[in-house]
């Protein structure tokens, strides 16, 4: 993203007048590389491929903000690789990665992570280190760091069926995993703000696993780590939570974990996501990344994006899809999210 973007999103996301709607969407490989025309694997390995493809979102959408920006991922793979797991890799898709700890007791013989050398963390800081002044140049900031969030990555650890079934078997063995992947997941913040520089004014943590927990077990095993993890971070950083899975049982306590701004499910309303955070936390979102994102007409997103905005009724707000841009959403249809926003802002100008 641009300098001037990143002013923009972070007013909206810090609850300060705008002075129009803004439009993020949430981009990376699941789309990038299909849309930019290019395999995954190159993607992934080719600076030029990386770069070209963030080039060309930038100049044929200048007026949608792509989050987190220039954003170093392999997939999902980047945290579990650093801690253990084997990853299998693919031309036309993102990578898959597999449980590596078999018994929950295992955790304690995991060794601390050191990002800069451990798993593709070490090679994705490498990449920042190198190509962050062409950015630059490029006329880009990169303000945000990203990672996937601790019950996610305990997720990638244990396996998804394994550590629900561990949540109520051995709650404390969870916990001292959940310590382990939180202090991974800081660290790992950490250096990424150290390889990139001072243009870094943000965190973004993804964590969809949480979306499974009802609002006892989210008390518990998710929100003092996620407050943990904002609390590692200066005040004044913008702090960005997504989970698109179900968040309904615990918004209102969502607000209370650090986070500015929220990305969330297209299945939860807008109005019902502001009343539950009560206006401690700002909202991204919420036109559904499938339908009509990858399946309607360029007219339904419009319709849905503008439905929206007239929900968010003026106040800060980054227009957004309920999730990150899926596989296979035609160019038309952000286009006309774009032009969505548009039309709104043209609507409230005297």
């Amino acid at each position: 993203m641009r300098a001037e973007q990143w002013e923009l999103f972070k007013a909206a996301a810090k609850g300060r007048p705008v002075p129009r709607a803004p439009a993020a969407l949430i981009i990376d490989s699941p789309w990038l590389p299909g849309y930019a025309g290019t395999g995954h694997l190159d993607y992934y390995l080719d600076d030029e491929a990386w770069f070209g493809a963030n080039c060309r979102f930038a100049r044929e959408f200048p007026e949608i903000i792509p989050f987190p920006g220039w954003w170093i991922e392999y997939g999902m793979a980047i945290e579990p690789s650093a801690m253990g797991s084997r990853i299998r890799f693919h031309p036309d898709q993102p990578p898959a990665q597999l449980p590596s700890l078999a018994r929950l007791a295992d955790v304690e013989r995991l060794a601390p992570v050191d990002p800069w050398s451990d798993g593709f963390m070490a090679l994705a800081l490498q990449r920042y280190r190198k190509q962050k002044q062409r950015v630059f140049d490029a006329g880009f900031t990169i303000p945000v760091a990203t990672a996937r969030g601790p019950v996610c990555a305990a997720a990638f650890l244990r396996g998804l069926n394994e550590l629900m079934t561990d949540l109520a078997d051995d709650p404390d063995g969870v916990h001292r995993l959940l310590e382990f992947t939180t202090g991974t997941i800081i660290g790992w913040l950490k250096a990424q703000a150290e390889a990139i520089g001072p243009s870094v004014e943000g965190v973004f943590i993804l964590d969809d696993v949480v979306g499974f927990l009802s609002r006892r077990a989210y008390l518990e095993f998710a929100h003092p780590y996620l407050s943990r993890i904002c609390a590692a971070f200066p005040a004044g950083w913008v702090k960005v939570y997504h989970n698109d899975a179900n968040v309904r049982p615990f918004l209102c306590d969502l607000a209370g974990a650090g986070f500015d701004l929220l990305n969330w499910a297209p299945g939860i309303p807008f109005s019902e996501a502001k009343r539950k955070t009560g206006g401690r936390l700002r909202l991204m979102g919420n036109v559904d990344p499938l339908n009509p994102g990858v399946r309607g007409t360029p007219a339904e997103v419009k319709a849905a994006a503008l439905e929206v905005l007239e929900q968010a009724a003026g106040e800060p707000f980054i227009l957004s899809l309920g999730g990150g841009v899926s596989p296979g959403m035609p160019v038309e249809n952000i286009a006309a999210l774009a032009e969505a926003a548009r039309e709104f802002d043209s609507r409230r100008r005297p």
